[in-house]
């Protein structure tokens, strides 16, 4: 069984991530406009997932650099 479920930091299940689709959708890869359609909506969809981990990167820092004082 696959997780399809959203991750609490990213709001954006692995399933999303990795294929650029949620799990039930199915998308038809030989036709260049879908293609194009794809492309840009996975990168989307990382650019979100990267700026997430980078803002709790920098979250986790500020509370671990709190306690070093």
């Amino acid at each position: 069984m696959i997780n399809n479920k959203a991750h609490s930091t990213t709001k954006v299940s692995l399933f999303m991530v990795n294929y650029g689709r949620e799990l039930r959708i199915e998308v038809n890869l030989r036709r260049k406009k879908k293609m194009t359609k794809f492309v840009k909506r996975m990168r989307k969809v990382q650019e979100e997932v990267v700026a997430a981990l980078v803002r709790i990167q920098e979250e986790m820092k500020r509370q671990v650099d709190r306690r070093r004082k």
